[in-house]
């Protein structure tokens, strides 16, 4: 018996001669905090595409539960409980943050979506959704239209709208990428909030929010898995500073994770 709940075996992808995933295998317990790094190209979008059904594996398996999903549509994925956030752009800006949540956690309860029509509402869906919202920081945001909230609150949404599809993996790509530090920390303290069994993998470039963030990290390098380790056994990788980043790169790594 095992207690991994998502487990990426021998993964393979290819474009043409292009190898972008090259046996990777991951495994991610309930409730880990576990971060994917590597340079630009490395594979990691592609990874989290392979792992979500947005593009077909071209080798390997994957497990969710003990289930192999590897042949299963994204909304698929998605019912078992593997979600990926979505992207700024696939947010509806002239609605409410409200209506946004309220739309997945409708589609979640395979309700319908007559949105517009009051006497349709499910009171017990919008106090989810309220919820939701309490539990990311937004309520105080929550009849705002989306097209007016600052670019952080956005990302919070796409993490609130995953939430309410109830996932058991939480697949985050980048999700600190453009915004200011000040508003990443109050990103990953929502992150600290979420309901501890559910597992997120983490896409992320700053080193210092991977230190923050996670109990374990996986190194990717040009399709394939450099090393996995504890935060601190990864950043002082003599390997990792070197693969990672390159030689130009290293007095700027170890300045990163000194500051980490």
């Amino acid at each position: 018996m095992t207690d991994n709940l998502l487990e990426a075996i021998g993964l393979q992808k290819s474009f043409g001669a292009l190898k972008v995933a090259q046996d990777v295998t991951l495994r991610l317990r309930v409730g880990e905090r576990h971060a994917l790094i590597g340079p630009n190209g490395a594979g990691k979008s592609t990874l989290v595409a392979l792992l979500s059904g947005v593009l077909a594996l071209g080798g390997g398996r994957i497990l969710l539960g003990g289930r192999d999903i590897g042949r299963s549509s994204p909304s698929q994925r998605t019912r078992e409980g593997l979600v990926r956030t979505f992207q700024v752009s696939n947010l509806f800006g002239g609605l409410t943050v409200l209506e946004n949540v309220y739309l997945a956690v409708s589609e979640r309860a395979g309700a319908s979506f007559r949105l517009w029509r009051p006497a349709y509402r499910n009171t017990d869906l919008i106090d989810r959704a309220h919820e939701i919202l309490e539990q990311l920081g937004l309520g105080e945001v929550a009849r705002t239209r989306v097209d007016q909230l600052a670019y952080g609150q956005q990302r919070l949404l796409e993490i609130a709208i995953a939430l309410a599809l109830r996932p058991k993996v939480l697949l985050l790509d980048e999700p600190t990428a453009g915004i200011p530090s000040t508003e990443a920390g109050i990103l990953l303290d929502a992150l600290d909030r979420l309901p501890p069994e559910i597992a997120i993998l983490l896409i992320e470039h700053d080193m210092q929010v991977v230190r923050r963030f996670a109990s374990t990290v996986t190194v990717l390098v040009e399709g394939k898995i450099l090393m996995t380790g504890s935060p601190i056994e990864v950043m002082s990788s003599e390997e990792v500073r070197s693969v990672y980043l390159g030689k130009a790169g290293q007095t700027r790594f170890a300045s990163e994770v000194a500051h980490a």
